[in-house]
């Protein structure tokens, strides 16, 4: 099985144009400097590829294990192994200085939580969950709250959940059953109820877990203004902060999954014997709006996990076709990496990670603008920069990463369906991105639907000029001329498709319909051109470096990648144009049923 390397070069080659120009030009990071960035990739690389990626095969092999009194045996190594994480210090490195952390930028935060899940996305999935649950008591726990259990989280000590999911609610949760009742004693509740899918639910990696409970007050009303936000501890906490009495909540049953099995996947019962101990975080009745500080952080970090899979695919692929021997070329027996249909698959796998990972970083480097940004004006644009790309990240992402997956089996030939070479590992491991933290079909919704609608497409239209910038910035260089005239044609493309989208939700008649139909592939010729537009910047970069008397191989590689992405990725994603304006009166009329 192939060893995992991360990728700290590509990380560098994002990192060096977005540190410049997005991140360091901001108060407060000017002493974040490309040696501290450099220094924290490198030993990033090192607990990724030396600790935590040679368990991600053996954990997969032997899973989770619940035991008779409800607690959770993680795979051999995982327990070490998170611990070597968190006494690094690496759980709180985007964390503000104020409460813990060691305050990096987000975009740097990003580039480690690629690393962790390229290494081993079963492990990761447990500080990816407690991230969100930090975020969520920051945003709206109170002072007393805060200041008993923060600090644990953000030390990596104890780890966070989100319990949003119930057998009858998924993705509807105005369906939520779980009860909250008053203890009597102020801001203190006893819950009964079951959470189902719950990642990382039950564990024994770390001394307590804080779970995130969505749960109903008794006199709330129904549907979603009725849910609020829950703080139910496993552990009581004692006065001094200290892990206590065990709380009213159990692990009743480990999900068989189809992929992650080194990730405990858990049915939470609240409240078996007299109530699970509760704390109320935030309003009554805006749970729901709590939760989703919880769900939009998370909805990025899965676009990085995807990403972190498609990275491992990409190596992992490149290693067999240069090992495995079959065919000729000029006479002699040669690698299946010599074969153009193979050389085809492997520049595609690349490209496309490389412009994912990119996009996700740009995403990350304007979540660092929103939040330290001097102007308001500055924060406001670049949160709704924000608002688009989130979306995109995580659903693009995630549908390309289990794309990127199936072709690393494909190169790999019959070898790739035999679980002993590991890579039908990852593509059941990245199956579930698509899924969870929200479907890329809700993803797709609230891009084209709340994110476009809301502001008349102003946001993206603003990313599009960009997008257009770039475009002509190729076109002006002889030698990328067809890729600033295919980036100009996606951009075209996407801004007559917000055109459509828009007009169809305006439609009194089917306007709900029309961006329901529209909005899959909507979000698919977004993603395909932006990505583009990343390429393109970084054909620029690399043709500057190699013009500039640069002989490094990885510029011209740059290029290869660049020119897949704009000129034969790219025109897949143009497609979608053409499925937007075809309407969406036939499949209205469509009966699944046959009548």
């Amino acid at each position: 099985m192939t060893p995992y390397t991360a990728p700290v070069r590509e990380h560098r080659f994002v990192l060096e144009e977005l540190l410049e120009h997005e991140v360091l030009s901001l108060p407060g990071f000017e002493e974040v400097g490309a040696d501290l960035v450099e220094a924290v990739l490198e030993e990033a690389a090192r607990l990724t590829g030396d600790v935590w990626a040679p368990l991600n095969a053996s954990g997969d092999r032997q899973g989770c294990v619940r035991r008779d009194d409800g607690g959770v045996n993680v795979p051999d190594g995982f327990a070490d192994a998170y611990r070597a994480y968190a006494e690094g210090g690496w759980n709180g490195i985007g964390v503000d200085q104020a409460h813990g952390g060691q305050g990096l930028p987000e975009v740097v935060a990003s580039a480690v939580q690629e690393m962790l899940h390229g290494a081993n996305m079963a492990l990761g999935l447990c500080p990816m969950l407690t991230a969100g649950a930090i975020e969520a008591l920051i945003q709206h726990g109170d002072e007393v709250l805060c200041e008993r259990y923060l600090a644990p989280l953000v030390e990596g000590r104890w780890t966070g959940t989100m319990n949003l999911t119930e057998p009858q609610a998924g993705s509807d949760l105005s369906l939520v059953r779980t009860r909250a009742e008053p203890s009597g004693e102020d801001g203190v509740y006893r819950l009964t109820g079951q959470k189902i899918f719950i990642t990382w639910g039950e564990h024994d990696c770390a001394e307590n877990i804080v779970h995130l409970v969505l749960a109903r007050l008794p006199d709330a009303p129904e549907g979603n203004k009725g849910i609020s936000l829950f703080l139910v501890p496993k552990f009581l906490v004692d006065d001094d902060g200290a892990p206590g009495e065990r709380n009213d909540v159990v692990c009743t049953a480990l999900e068989h999954k189809m992929g992650i099995h080194g990730s405990p996947t858990c049915v939470l019962s609240f409240g078996e014997r007299e109530g699970a101990i509760g704390y109320l975080v935030g309003e009554p009745g805006r749970g729901l709006n709590h939760m989703f500080t919880m769900m939009n952080a998370a909805r990025h970090k899965v676009g990085i996990q995807g990403i972190g899979v498609a990275e491992r695919a990409c190596q992992q692929a490149l290693a067999y076709a240069r090992e495995r021997r079959q065919g000729r070329r000029n006479g002699a027996e040669c690698a299946i990496a010599e074969h153009l249909d193979v050389k085809r698959m492997l520049l595609s796998m690349r490209a496309r990670t490389d412009a994912l990972r990119a996009l996700a970083l740009t995403c990350a480097a304007q979540m660092d603008k929103a939040r330290h940004a001097e102007e308001e004006e500055t924060r406001q644009r670049a949160q709704a920069r924000v608002d688009v790309l989130i979306p995109v990240v995580k659903a693009f992402s995630t549908d390309q990463a289990v794309e990127i997956a199936s072709l690393g089996i494909q190169v790999h030939g019959g070898m790739g369906y035999i679980e002993e070479t590991g890579a039908a590992q990852l593509l059941r491991d990245a199956r579930i991105a698509p899924i969870y933290e929200g479907t890329n079909g809700i993803q797709a919704l609230d891009l084209a639907g709340r994110k476009l609608g809301r502001d008349g497409g102003a946001a993206l239209a603003s990313l599009v000029d960009d997008v257009e910038a770039t475009a002509a910035a190729l076109a002006a260089r002889e030698d990328l001329l067809a890729l600033g005239e295919s980036l100009a044609g996606g951009a075209a493309d996407l801004r007559a498709a917000m055109a459509v989208v828009l007009e169809g939700g305006r439609d009194p008649e089917q306007g709900a319909d029309a961006i329901q139909a529209f909005a899959t592939p909507f979000l698919s010729l977004v993603g395909h051109v932006l990505c583009a537009w990343q390429m393109g910047r970084a054909a620029l970069v690399a043709e500057a470096a190699l013009l500039d008397g640069s002989t490094d191989p990885f510029y011209h590689a740059k290029l290869a990648a660049a020119d897949h992405a704009l000129r034969h990725w790219l025109p897949i994603g143009r497609a979608q144009r053409a499925v937007i304006e075809a309407g969406v009166d036939r499949l209205a009329r469509y009966a699944p049923d046959g009548d």
